[in-house]
């Protein structure tokens, strides 16, 4: 058994027979009877990007919630590289204006979280806006969890931040770019790596990750014991080739919002297709890319393009949607 947690939760975090991650399956029982929604913006303001996605995706999970916002902070390198201060900033206002009860950022970075943050200057940013930083770095050893779940392709399980199984209410938010060190892309599924320590209770996880023939199944399998209740991803600036902290640049000039990590990072593989990408993203159909067949496999999102329903915030965004709807059903 999980040490640090009761049996309950073991349960919860753990697999059933067959091989299904249990937790996997948790935020998707919903979505049986309906399509996986995905918001599309068009855009080039991050401030209107964050706000128009989560209003035509018409939700509000935050509403008198304690909120964690998990950034993608691996890097302090520009954007696409992180995520861009403005964008940060533009969705802790709107969760505050949605009625959140606290609101938290956490992380766990490759080099030290706390340096990242200093060298993007986000401690004094959230500072100012009433916003708790959790530096994972900092956890103490029993606040990293053990998940050991049935059929994992991890060699005893994974740890995961206690901060992101027990929150109220978890946010990702992502960038649009490719990953050029087994990855192959990263986006709300690759984003969730820095959950899991780089190297806790003498086990080096990042290690046995990035030396893993199998890296994107691992990917996948992270996001099994917990769902975020929204994912942003900012696509305004994209690497077509190379990343993760620096590549071959696009214009993307998109937002997505979604519950659905499986559905927006299919969305997203569409528009880097749509860009012109690297043979990888461009010869291989989405949901045979091993991240996302994986993470539909063990029930984390859509299984397929006829499951993902990708909304226009307005006219301006029809166009382009249509052709990256266009690009997603062929995969």
């Amino acid at each position: 058994m999980a040490t640090g947690i009761s049996r309950r939760d073991f349960l919860k975090y753990s697999g059933t027979a067959g091989g299904a991650l249990l937790l996997g399956m948790q935020g998707d029982l919903v979505m049986a009877n309906r399509k996986s929604r995905v918001a599309f913006v068009n855009t080039e303001d991050r401030k209107s990007g964050v706000s128009l996605s989560i209003k035509t995706l018409g939700i509000n999970p935050v509403k008198n919630k304690d909120v964690l916002i998990k950034p993608n902070f691996n890097t302090a390198d520009h954007t696409p590289g992180s995520t861009h201060n403005d964008t940060l900033v533009a969705l802790v206002e709107e969760v505050w204006k949605m009625g959140a009860k606290s609101v938290n950022l956490g992380e766990r970075s490759y080099p030290p979280t706390r340096s990242v943050m200093e060298q993007k200057g986000i401690l004094p940013l959230m500072g100012k806006l009433e916003v708790k930083i959790i530096d994972f770095d900092d956890l103490d050893e029993k606040d990293w969890v053990k998940v050991k779940p049935n059929a994992s392709h991890w060699q005893d399980g994974f740890r995961v931040a206690r901060p992101i199984l027990e929150s109220e209410c978890l946010i990702s938010t992502c960038c649009l770019k490719t990953h050029q060190y087994g990855g192959v892309f990263t986006m709300s599924l690759k984003l969730h790596v820095g959950v899991v320590p780089t190297s806790r209770h003498g086990y080096n996880y990042m290690s046995e990750l990035h030396q893993s023939p199998q890296q994107r199944k691992l990917i996948a399998e992270i996001n099994a014991p917990f769902a975020p209740d929204l994912v942003i991803l900012d696509g305004i600036d994209a690497f077509v080739d190379g990343g993760p902290a620096d590549g071959k640049r696009a214009q993307g000039n998109v937002f997505l919002a979604s519950r659905d990590r499986v559905a927006i990072d299919a969305v997203g593989l569409a528009i880097l297709q749509s860009l012109g990408s690297n043979h990888q993203i461009m010869n291989t159909k989405i949901f045979k890319q091993e991240q996302i067949a994986r993470a539909a496999e063990i029930g984390l999102g859509a299984a397929s393009p006829s499951e993902i329903e990708v909304l226009s915030a307005n006219e301006e965004s029809q166009k382009y949607r249509d052709r990256v709807v266009e690009i997603l059903n062929k995969g």
